[in-house]
């Protein structure tokens, strides 16, 4: 077998540490599906083909082709590959990048994750140029044990997300067992995800999988109390589930982000030119008579003439927004509040950001909102934060480490958090 790329330059990787991994007190999903550690103890890795669906849909450079500019999602697969080589078995990885449409397009190549992950681990990462087809199945029939094989990009043919049998069928072909890594990816039935589970008698979950479910799980099944969700994001479309099913849960739930002003809508206050869902007024007005007082919305917020980083800003009352101006962030009083909130808190989730944080001059509530999450784990409470812009805000404010746990999937955390089933979840083989 020939290595990605030729020969490559093997370096150290500072964030790495081999083998490693940590969980934290909850353990009643793991007695429900197949683990990765029930795997080895039944002595099933060694000698055996291990087909894993990992997600390496990660940020690639605009300006210098094959520059992973965020490595996150592939450094946490590490502790799952690493067991199973460790312990003697052909690792084979599939995974999804970008939205090729169902077409071969190199702009989408995982290529460069093969390298990227044979530097991390400082050993070849072998890659084959297609994820079926007569040179995979080769490659597959070569393995040795340790041996690692990423394939090519599942999203090149558009069966992957029609979860088509047939293309399943030839996945499942290169694994005697099955392993699911992708907690991103958990959400989607796709061929990879929930049809390769029909062709294969053992389907465990990973560690990263394990991991993101059991902090998950400590949210929304056996939380300690008090707990404190904190919803943020643009539209209350986005969140409605989120905030039903953590309404029965939760002891408060705070809002910001844009879809706090369909509620002040809802409450007749004046809003200017802030985002507004016309169609979930009376929704807003439904969440706001049922909630009791559960619901906390910011009592003042940050506005600006223009949707800018530059434009002129002031702080003004919830109730007092001047007509013609942008609600861009929450304001102090309410940073004060959310904060004391968070820090009487043994348990807080957080999912989306509280303002425009992509803009420096509207990040200061979403950061301070990541600086309490910090304070509150530092005194013992177990802190969640969801994917997509709520991992990339605490990530930017650089506290990503000084939380409990920085999920690796925006879609599928706030389907668990909705209470849904997880389709590449539910697939799993059950003990």
């Amino acid at each position: 077998m020939g290595g990605v790329g030729g020969e490559v330059k093997l370096g150290y990787h500072p964030k790495v540490k081999i083998g490693k991994r940590g969980f934290p007190l909850s353990r009643e999903w793991v007695n429900m599906k197949l683990t990765l550690d029930d795997l080895s103890a039944a002595g099933e890795i060694k000698s055996n083909r291990v087909l894993v669906r990992v997600d390496f849909n990660v940020p690639m450079s605009k300006e210098f082709e094959g520059q992973i500019t965020d490595d996150k999602r592939i450094v946490e697969s590490l502790p799952t590959i690493n067991k199973i080589i460790g312990e003697g078995g052909k690792c084979i990885l599939m995974s999804h990048l970008g939205r090729p449409k169902g077409e071969v397009n190199l702009k989408y190549t995982l290529r460069y994750a093969a390298m990227h992950l044979t530097d991390l681990l400082r050993k070849s990462v072998y890659f084959a140029d297609d994820c079926i087809g007569d040179d995979a199945r080769l490659l597959v029939r070569q393995m040795k044990e340790c041996d690692i094989l990423l394939l090519e990009n599942l999203r090149f043919y558009k069966e992957e997300e029609a979860n088509d049998a047939d293309f399943a069928r030839k996945l499942a072909s290169y694994g005697d067992i099955y392993v699911n890594d992708a907690f991103g990816s958990a959400h989607r039935a796709h061929a990879s995800t929930e049809g390769v589970t029909h062709f294969i008698t053992k389907c465990a979950a990973g560690y990263l999988m394990e991991k993101e479910l059991n902090y998950l799980s400590k949210v929304v099944t056996n939380p300690a109390h008090p707990l404190i969700a904190i919803l943020g994001g643009s539209k209350i479309s986005g969140k409605i589930d989120v905030i039903k099913n953590l309404l029965n849960k939760a002891d408060k739930i705070l809002v910001g982000g844009g879809m706090i002003f369909t509620f002040y809508k809802a409450m007749g206050y004046e809003i200017g030119n802030s985002l507004l869902e016309e169609d979930k007024i009376e929704l807003a007005k439904e969440l706001l008579q049922t909630s009791g007082d559960k619901l906390i919305l910011p009592t003042d917020v940050v506005v600006a003439d223009k949707f800018d980083n530059k434009a002129a800003s002031k702080i003004v009352a919830a109730n007092s927004i001047p007509a013609g101006m942008f609600g861009m962030d929450i304001g102090p009083d309410t940073i004060t509040a959310f904060r004391n909130e968070i820090l009487k808190a043994k348990t807080v989730v957080w999912n989306g950001p509280m303002g425009v944080f992509e803009m420096d001059n509207f990040a200061k509530g979403t950061f301070e909102v990541a600086k309490a999450l910090a304070d509150a784990t530092k005194n013992g409470a177990i802190t969640v934060v969801g994917g997509g812009d709520s991992a990339s805000a605490i990530q930017k404010a650089k506290l990503d480490k000084a939380v409990s746990h920085v999920s690796t999937g925006g879609g599928a955390s706030l389907e668990f958090l909705e209470g849904k089933t997880l389709p590449g979840v539910e697939a799993l083989t059950n003990k």
